[in-house]
């Protein structure tokens, strides 16, 4: 998955969040938009105003972040070949339920 895939999941996944809490007024909605920021070791993406993900460059790690532009190591959150076992519609990802076993 390239970056802005992963943003574009990002954001649909946000407002469907925002709509199954009943929060989806105009002015969080809007609050959605994701911004793309490429660096030269870090791709930070950010929701709205606020950072909120980076991106190793070289492996495609997605992280948390401490504080703009220092990614958070202990929030790790797979790759973005792994991205889509990820639920991104609240606050922080988490890893989506997998369905019953087929034994």
């Amino acid at each position: 998955m390239t970056i802005e895939t992963f943003a574009e999941m990002l954001r649909v996944q946000q407002i469907e969040g925002l709509r199954a809490r009943g929060l989806d007024c105009g002015a969080n909605v809007s609050g959605c938009e994701i911004s793309v920021r490429p660096g030269k070791k870090y791709t930070k993406v950010d929701v709205g105003r606020s950072g909120k993900y980076m991106v190793v460059n070289d492996t495609g790690e997605i992280f948390g972040i401490k504080a703009y532009g220092v990614i958070h190591r202990g929030h790790a959150f797979g790759t973005l070949d792994t991205a889509e076992r990820w639920d991104w519609s609240g606050y922080r990802a988490v890893p989506r339920q997998s369905g019953p076993s087929q034994d």
